[in-house]
């Protein structure tokens, strides 16, 4: 069965495209068949895959009902449904659509290859607007990357708020897979006292994994590769690799 995860901070630079694109990619490599769905404006995600922002068909006219969510196969193994500058924009455009929290989650069931993706990572925009609700709406799981800074705690109670009004309203189903954090360095006293009080405030819902600080992570969108493809013996390959091991354990 299908399992369909979101990647959500609404702060920027935590890592929540690194993470989505580098998640993905780890899963494939484990010879799972995976697609990964980016929501995001900024178009991050599929220009870390290799693809043009301004590819023919886009999230944005799937969202828009102009033709179904296309698909992308890259050169890393993992399927894309691309994004382009003009999904910021399908906000405001949808905001009189009946039922427009659940377009993307209609899309995703039409999908005729559904059944053949083990898993669909989906890439958050870093706000808490309609493209996030549909994200939510329409996964099973959310997986929350965060930095081990004190404001980051802030985000996250703000994160939760949003969680449950649409576990009560759109999606009961949704569950809260994991918090990862990112960019750690083991030997700043003030990361590792923050990602003591986060594990401390949020338990077993933090992945032992932590995926830390590491130049080839930035290298590597900039070639339009993922970790894995870039630098397989780093640690930030190492640690995606890890991380996706946790998660295809933790969520069954």
């Amino acid at each position: 069965m299908t399992k369909i995860i979101a990647i959500l901070n609404h702060k920027g630079g935590v890592g929540k495209t690194t993470t989505a694109v580098n998640l993905a990619a780890a899963l494939q490599r484990m010879k799972k068949r995976v697609l990964a769905i980016d929501m995001d404006g900024q178009a991050n995600l599929t220009e870390s895959f290799g693809l043009s922002i301004e590819e023919e068909r886009t999230v944005y006219g799937a969202m828009t009902g102009a033709y179904p969510l296309p698909m992308v196969k890259t050169n890393s193994g993992v399927t894309v449904a691309p994004s382009c500058l003009d999904l910021s924009a399908a906000e405001s455009e949808l905001i009189s659509e009946p039922g427009r929290e659940l377009i993307l989650k209609g899309l995703i069931a039409k999908m005729p290859d559904k059944p053949k993706f083990d898993y669909v990572i989906i890439d958050c925009p870093p706000s808490l607007g309609l493209l996030t609700l549909n994200a939510l709406t329409a996964s099973d799981y959310l997986v929350i990357p965060v930095q081990a800074q004190f404001l980051a705690m802030r985000g996250m109670a703000k994160i939760m708020s949003v969680v449950a009004i649409v576990q009560e309203r759109l999606n009961p189903g949704l569950r809260v897979g994991g918090i990862v954090i990112t960019q750690f360095n083991r030997r700043k006293t003030l990361n590792k006292s923050v990602s003591e009080l986060i594990k401390e405030s949020f338990c077993k819902q933090v992945f032992d994994t932590f995926i830390r600080e590491n130049v080839s992570l930035a290298e590597a969108p900039i070639k339009g590769m993922s970790i894995i493809e870039y630098n397989g013996s780093s640690n930030g390959a190492e640690d995606y690799m890890s991380l996706a091991k946790e998660i295809m354990k933790k969520l069954k």
